[in-house]
Formats: C-alpha cells, sequence, structure tokens
C-alpha cells in the first residue's frame, strides 16, 4: 500500500488526527504523524495559532520538513491539516520520491515552493466552501483554484458549510457527513498511488 507522512493542524497532533490516521491504517497504508509540538495540544485555533506564531511558522515549517527526511519509499504522499499543508505541499512540490499529495483545510500559490506543480504528482485540496480560513479567493480557495486550473492532476473538493477543521473527530468543528466522503475520496486516492514518483 502507501507510505503516508500527516501533518497536523495548528491545535496540534489531537485524538482526531491520530484517529484520522489510524483509519488509514485500517485500509492497509502506513502513516507517520510527526508531532511539531512536541506533545502540546491547544483548545482553540486562536490558541494554537499564539503557538505557532511565537514559535515561526518558518521554523515550524523546518521541523515538518525534517520530520519526514527518514520515510523516503517512492510514492510517499504528503498529507497536511491546515498548519500541516504548509510542509506536506513543500515536499511534494520538492522532494522527487512524492507521489502525491493530500491538502486539508488549506492551500498555499504553487510559487511558494516553485515555479509549478510537479508532473506526475496527483493532489487533492478539501475544503468548506464557507470556512473563513479556507474560502477567501484571495488566499487559499484561489490557490487551489489556481493548482487545479494549472495541473492536470490535481482535484479540489468544496464541502457545503463553514467549518474549518471538520474533519478532526476530537473537535466541536467535526462534521461527520463531510468527514466522512472526505475520507472515502483519501482512501480512493491513496489506492490509486502506485509505484515511484515519476522524475521532475
Amino acid at each position: 500500500m502507501t507510505d503516508v507522512v500527516l501533518f497536523h493542524h495548528v491545535q496540534g497532533l489531537t485524538e482526531g488526527v491520530a484517529s484520522f490516521a489510524e483509519r488509514l491504517r485500517g485500509a492497509g497504508h502506513t502513516v507517520t504523524t510527526p508531532d511539531l509540538f512536541d506533545g502540546r495540544t491547544f483548545a482553540t485555533i486562536e490558541d494554537g495559532m499564539a503557538h505557532a506564531r511565537e514559535v515561526g511558522f518558518g521554523v515550524l515549517l523546518d521541523r515538518g520538513v525534517a520530520a519526514a527526511q527518514d520515510v523516503t519509499s517512492p510514492g510517499v504522499v504528503y498529507a497536511g491539516f491546515s498548519m500541516g499543508a504548509m510542509p506536506a505541499q513543500q515536499l511534494a512540490q520538492t522532494r522527487p520520491e512524492a507521489g502525491g499529495a493530500l491538502l486539508l483545510h488549506a492551500c498555499l500559490p504553487v510559487s511558494e515552493f516553485g515555479a509549478s506543480w510537479p508532473a506526475g504528482v496527483p493532489v487533492q485540496v478539501h475544503g468548506m466552501a464557507d470556512d473563513p480560513f479556507f474560502a477567501e479567493e484571495d488566499g487559499d480557495l484561489g490557490a487551489a483554484r489556481a493548482l487545479v486550473a494549472s495541473t492536470a492532476d490535481a482535484e479540489l473538493f468544496l464541502y457545503p458549510g463553514e467549518q474549518h477543521l471538520f474533519a478532526d473527530s476530537s473537535l466541536p468543528s467535526y462534521v461527520p457527513e463531510a468527514a466522512d466522503l472526505l475520507l472515502e475520496r483519501v482512501l480512493r486516492f491513496l489506492g490509486q498511488v502506485a509505484g515511484p514518483a515519476t522524475g521532475r
């Protein structure tokens, strides 16, 4: 099956992120979940953001990239919830072994990490249509639409609602129906990713 490196969101490596990883493992995938917050979790996005700013987003990005150094199997998929999409996207765009990317609740402009999305590396972006953290056209949603427009292997999935971390079952923002559909699409994606990544 597929090796996956799954990065947590700004509230930390919560029980919901761990549960999501377990569901991927239950489907036969190998999942690594780096903890960029050294065991700390936060009750709200605002508290988590305050901690992330204190540490520095650049530092957290470097931690994420470093945490993935030992996962070198061809076709590895990099995945991230919200803040975790930053290292996932950088790794997918820059690592030759990358086999795919799953950007959950966030998407950065491709230009942040390179001139274009690498050929042969499929990517899915998932977010809620009215999520104030995601849905701004000049923010994540705009970046996601630009990615889909410029990349044959890119898909954008919008779900009805306004919750940000709707796929984390341990948070009040959890939306079961949307989370189940997201998981179904993610598992289908992972099932389709096979073999070594193509060259850059």
